[in-house]
């Protein structure tokens, strides 16, 4: 697959892009170009000036932002057809966190210029935004919910379930996205608390761990575990749409 093939095919899967006008996915086209990432490379920096938004066409970003004392605080870790950074338009023009590949990563760069002209032309296209935003704020608070209300292996649990097709029955096998120490930072804890949580999730759930690979056994039974502490408002169980977390 080209480079036009796939902006063409990202933007119809983005529920932001994909109601900009014609004019706008025009330009995108033929603005866009690709950037690839060796694992561990950094591709912009917190408060770097920003003339670009992205969108990861394979492998995972990580956003995250740095204390005074080099400690990485995680925001979040994006698969492919996400977009990021562009959010620098009410930042002042400039990145609100860093963005690192935790594997060798490809994303496609677009002028932020573009969007910014989109959004003050196109008053359809102003509410995506405001719409998409909302629905990660959502996530954030979601997140922030289960961590003060969630002990760690239902976090665990609430993780696992963002892998998988919800209305699946019987058992599902997933592979871990990245490697055990990233997921416990995602989930903000330190890896040997990772491990006791994991093994506490097993115990109660019935969830078979080798390395990376998982297989849960009865997906309700996993799904009613991690949302036992869940309010009315952000509930993991609900199966049909499978809301525990996804954008």
């Amino acid at each position: 697959m080209n480079l036009n093939q796939d902006i063409t095919e990202l933007i119809s899967q983005n529920h932001l892009l994909r109601s900009g006008s014609d004019s706008f996915k025009t330009q995108l086209h033929s603005n866009a170009h690709m950037t690839h990432l060796d694992k561990g490379q950094i591709l912009f920096l917190a408060q770097d000036e920003a003339d670009l938004f992205y969108i990861v066409q394979k492998g995972w970003i990580k956003l995250f932002r740095e204390t005074i004392d080099g400690t990485q605080a995680i925001i979040d870790i994006l698969p492919q057809q996400h977009l990021f950074g562009e959010t620098s338009i009410f930042e002042e023009g400039h990145y609100p966190y860093s963005a690192e590949a935790i594997e060798p990563t490809s994303v496609i760069a677009l002028p932020i210029k573009i969007l910014k002209g989109e959004i003050e032309s196109n008053s359809k296209f102003s509410l995506a935004m405001l719409s998409s935003m909302a629905r990660y704020r959502k996530q954030q608070d979601q997140e922030i919910e289960h961590r003060t209300l969630q002990n760690a292996p239902q976090r665990i649990g609430c993780f696992l379930l963002r892998l998988v097709d919800q209305t699946q029955i019987g058992p599902v096998t997933i592979q871990l996205p990245y490697d055990k120490t990233l997921v416990a930072s995602r989930l903000g804890m330190q890896p040997e608390t990772f491990s006791r949580a994991l093994t506490k999730l097993k115990n109660a759930t019935g969830i078979t761990v080798k390395g990376s690979t998982l297989e849960i056994q009865n997906i309700t039974d996993l799904a009613s575990y991690a949302c036992s502490a869940c309010s009315a408002e952000f509930p993991c169980r609900d199966l049909k749409k499978g809301s525990c977390g996804q954008k």
